[in-house]
């Protein structure tokens, strides 16, 4: 399984950027998809997540802001963006995973100026 991120950028703060997350194969063949992010010198965490059926989950830092989704047909999982903040800035990472297996994407750099 290969999952190729895209759309990352340079915006200004209180703009917008969609990530889209290709995989090589059927979504669906996974039990959920998601987003997380790492900044330099900081741990990973998770951004959100949805399910096979549609159940999305946000972290709160990023609720109502961010909207995940996901379109079957183009194998592909978005992460739409608004209302940016310099603290969101990091390199934002695809997942899919399989029951105890995890497949990650090789990650987009996402910046926000102030």
């Amino acid at each position: 399984v290969q999952l190729q991120a895209s759309g990352g950028g340079l915006v200004q703060a209180g703009g917008s950027l969609r990530l889209s997350c290709v995989a090589s194969g059927s979504i669906l063949s996974f039990n959920g998809m998601g987003w997380f992010r790492q900044a330099p010198g900081k741990q990973r965490e998770l951004v959100a997540t949805i399910t096979k059926s549609g159940s999305t989950y946000y972290a709160s830092s990023v609720k109502g802001r961010f909207t995940i989704s996901r379109d079957n047909a183009k194998n592909t999982v978005y992460l739409q963006m608004n209302s940016l903040k310099p603290e969101d800035t990091s390199v934002y990472l695809c997942n899919a995973a399989l029951y105890d297996l995890a497949y990650w994407g090789q990650g987009t750099q996402v910046t926000v100026s102030s």
